[in-house]
């Protein structure tokens, strides 16, 4: 795994983004662990998270896009975060792009904040997590109606390896409905590798009882290999 995966997966705990014990999530799934990116609060968080962010992009996608886009609401920060850190990382200008839940009428009117989606556009659409690819079914013909663009793909931060509406997880269930790549930072085996039996901020957070709750998780939710 690389360094600023192991890095990302600390960062995560010790901003108690990701937390473990005894959940119920919005599609009712009790669940032995949980991430909430609403926690990044700080400016340095948010500094970390961009670059951690941006590192991810750069491995993945490679720097030849012109536009972050972040759903909103959560997916404005990492948007804005974002594109500071590669332009600070990697010396790469591109824009930002997220929408508004409620059209504006007046002053800078439409359903975009940030700037405005160009025909020719090369897009990278940045979340959190994706659990169901609710987010991605509202917003993809949202910035596909704006001009004629292209999705070079998703990144989320923690692919979470669990059942969407089918039988595979919710990044592979977006890349199969529309065609674009989709990557995360880390996935929950990442996690589990690097955590297991392993100290962090000066405690296991997840040991051996923890590890048995989250493998009858996934042997009950897992996703498709």
């Amino acid at each position: 795994m690389d360094n600023y995966k192991e890095q990302f997966i600390e960062f995560m705990v010790e901003s108690n983004v990701l937390k473990f014990g005894d959940f119920t999530l919005k599609s009712g799934r009790k669940s032995p662990f949980f991430m909430n990116a609403g926690a990044y609060v700080t400016g340095s968080q948010l500094m970390k998270l961009g670059e951690f962010y941006a590192k991810a992009i750069h491995d993945t996608y490679g720097l030849d896009f012109d536009v972050l886009f972040g759903p909103a609401y959560k997916g404005i920060p990492l948007s804005v975060a974002t594109a500071m850190a590669i332009s600070r990382l990697y010396g790469k200008d591109v824009r930002y792009c997220s929408n508004r839940k409620e059209v504006k009428d007046h002053g800078d009117t439409g359903i975009l904040l940030g700037s405005k989606l160009q025909d020719g556009d090369r897009v990278v659409i940045i979340e959190d997590v994706t659990t169901s690819g609710k987010s991605i079914e509202e917003t993809f013909p949202i910035i596909t109606g704006q001009a004629k663009i292209e999705v070079k793909g998703l990144i989320v931060s923690l692919n979470r390896m669990e059942r969407g509406k089918g039988t595979k997880c919710a990044l592979d269930e977006i890349k199969d409905l529309y065609g674009f790549p989709t990557a995360a930072i880390v996935t929950m085996k990442d996690v589990v590798d690097r955590l297991y039996n392993r100290e962090c901020m000066g405690k296991v957070v997840i040991d051996d009882t923890m590890k048995a709750a989250i493998d009858r998780y996934y042997e009950q939710y897992g996703a498709e290999a």
